[in-house]
């Protein structure tokens, strides 16, 4: 697949981008490619890293990030976030069948299908949500705190999603397709 916004060849980039890949080369052993197509903008690049550091520290699991994720992915139909979260959820313990409920916003867990249903709004209705939607998040045991996390990891993944699209960006991780399921969840 051609990308329509330059995928950088590490050994070649230079500055402000390079000082960046080489501190993910060194966190996650490899660049993958959307980094490659953030770093023709270091400050975008950056921003992402720093909101990704940012989110790593607030108040959820790594596991809980990467359900959010695949639940925003799904909603804004990113196949590249998807394969990525898909992959990297399943470090994180997620099961085929909780990834594919956890993108369509469903989980065993209540109180995390009550986050996951707040983020897909959120991103569907573009943060204009309702009271009733706030309130079901409170009663799930949400707090302020929590649903402002939550809009952070929307912002965070959005970003990506809509990188994505406008690149092109080519899947590096083992390829799933927004709004194709194999389990019935």
């Amino acid at each position: 697949m051609s990308t329509r916004i330059k995928t950088l060849n590490p050994e070649t980039t230079t500055g402000k981008s390079k000082e960046l890949f080489d501190a993910v080369q060194n966190k996650l052993g490899f660049i993958p490619n959307l980094i490659k197509v953030f770093g023709n903008s270091p400050a975008t690049l950056q921003t992402y890293l720093s909101l990704g550091d940012l989110t790593a520290n607030g108040n959820f699991s790594n596991k809980f990030r990467e359900q959010l994720a695949l639940a925003i992915a799904e909603e804004n139909e990113c196949d590249y976030c998807l394969s990525a979260h898909t992959a990297i959820g399943k470090m994180n313990g997620l099961t085929d069948a909780e990834t594919e409920q956890n993108r369509q916003g469903l989980s065993s867990d209540e109180k995390v299908a009550a986050g996951l249903n707040l983020a897909q709004s959120i991103t569907k209705n573009r943060g204009n949500i309702s009271a009733d939607e706030i309130a079901a998040a409170k009663v799930a045991g949400y707090t302020d705190s929590d649903i402002l996390e939550i809009v952070l990891n929307v912002v965070s993944n959005t970003l990506t999603n809509y990188v994505n699209h406008i690149a092109k960006t080519e899947i590096d991780f083992p390829e799933v397709n927004s709004g194709k399921f194999t389990i019935n969840a």
